[in-house]
């Protein structure tokens, strides 16, 4: 196992020593420091700027990874569930293709792209599926298995090999395009798989080429990029752009600044009454584990093909443990007041209604305010979950965390310290947005 993988494992087991203390024991967080990061070399970033603007990694070419994933829209883009192929526009105005439509919305809400070049984020996705293992030879535990290509400088590397492959994602159908063809026959790496005919795409446009022979000493010609190479430049591009250590909070971490009022009320309930450092741990408020907290289902659901239910049964799919059914990831909540919408298929837009339905997840799933999804149209039954009371019943149940009561005003106090939590310069980005890219494609852009 290569050492960056050891040295992000020794940061999830020092994590996780931390947040197993009782929530009156807890106290702020120590402030972030330089080594908590994997450096990042400027020149890597700046190809990776390009790829992830760049449409050439989608099967048909018309979608880029910043498609479901812009600086303006807090590195997501503001709805609940994508549209990736198969859909035009950006943002709340992307819309199903009518020339091209997708078969159905990404069943999960696309996560915010924050401080993932720190070394405690040890796994990847909603449900985790992919993560750093010590079990494995590559270091990583990941879907494919065993069929995995070695090369890749940090899980979060890795985690860019399966977008591409996503029909719903950037692969589109079988019917479209090769790289669609090719996940549908199963034939993903390897000479002629999947990820070598995209990295062909890419090595074939000159500026490319050029690029990566300058910035990876192993690379001497353009017949020597592979895709761990593309997914490399990405990991450092998001690295880079998308550090968040500069917000208000930071400040209040160094002891550089003492909060009053609704924020000083705001943090000391997020540190006690309402419980929510219990998950929120830690300088990038995560513990990085799965809890079952009841955020309402909506949408096409996570199902393998044969399966014909709407629900998302969570980290169970990856465990098979029937206590992670239901249960997802603790998202980091730096920046999340630019995240929204909230949870793992976005079902609140608005922070607040999240806050006050959180603290009390069972017993508020029942009564969801179904206005609070931001679904553009698609002839979909986004709501069967939800309709079905026996599924909500078993989603409830399984919940473990104790409700919180809070009231309107605290509800109000929590959401003023979370704004805090917004840091200008990941806001805006170090690098930004290019105006082209080497393919010629055009670049996604937000009004």
């Amino acid at each position: 196992m290569t050492s960056i993988f050891k040295t992000a494992l020794m940061h999830a087991v020092l994590l996780g020593s931390v947040t197993s203390m009782p929530v009156e024991a807890q106290t702020l967080p120590a402030a972030i420091t330089d080594d908590l990061y994997r450096a990042v070399h400027l020149h890597e970033a700046e190809l990776g700027q390009l790829l992830f603007y760049d449409p050439i990694l989608s099967g048909n070419m018309t979608t880029a990874c910043v498609s479901c994933h812009h600086p303006k829209l807090g590195t997501s883009d503001g709805v609940s569930l994508s549209f990736g192929d198969g859909g035009i526009g950006m943002g709340t105005k992307r819309q199903a293709d009518p020339q091209n439509l997708p078969e159905e919305r990404i069943p999960r809400n696309a996560p915010a792209l924050f401080n993932l070049g720190a070394l405690e984020f040890t796994s990847m996705f909603h449900d985790g599926r992919l993560e750093v293992a010590a079990d494995h030879p590559s270091g990583i535990r990941t879907p494919m298995g065993a069929d995995i290509i070695d090369g890749f400088a940090s899980v979060l590397s890795a985690q860019t090999m399966f977008p591409v492959l996503s029909r719903d994602e950037m692969a589109g159908s079988f019917r479209e395009n090769e790289i669609g063809r090719l996940v549908r026959q199963g034939i993903i790496s390897g000479e002629g798989g999947a990820w070598h005919v995209l990295a062909r795409r890419v090595a074939e446009i000159p500026g490319y080429a050029d690029a990566f022979v300058q910035v990876y000493p192993h690379i001497n010609s353009a017949d020597d990029i592979g895709f761990t190479d593309i997914s490399n430049a990405l990991a450092a591009f998001m690295e880079f752009e998308w550090r968040s250590d500069t917000a208000p909070f930071d400040a209040v971490l160094r002891g550089d600044l003492t909060l009053q009022g609704d924020e000083k009320a705001g943090l000391d309930l997020f540190y006690g009454k309402a419980n929510c450092a219990d998950c929120h741990a830690g300088p990038f408020l995560t513990d990085h584990q799965f809890h079952v907290m009841a955020a309402p289902q909506i949408g096409p659901g996570k199902s393998e093909p044969f399966e014909t239910h709407n629900r998302d049964d969570g980290r169970f799919r990856v465990t098979g443990i029937e206590s992670d059914r239901y249960a997802f990831r603790t998202p980091s909540l730096r920046n999340v007041a630019l995240t929204g919408p909230y949870g793992h298929a976005g079902a609140h837009r608005d922070l607040a209604h999240f806050v006050a339905d959180h603290a009390d997840p069972a017993a508020r799933l029942a009564s969801y305010d179904r206005s609070q999804a931001v679904l553009p149209a698609f002839d979909g039954h986004d709501f069967n979950i939800m309709d079905a009371q026996d599924q909500r019943d078993a989603i409830a149940a399984a919940v473990t965390a104790e409700p919180v009561a809070l009231a309107d005003h605290e509800v109000a106090q929590i959401v003023a310290f979370l704004q805090l939590l917004t840091d200008p310069i990941s806001k805006a980005g170090r690098l930004g947005s290019p105006e082209t890219v080497p393919s010629g494609l055009p670049v996604p852009l937000v009004d």
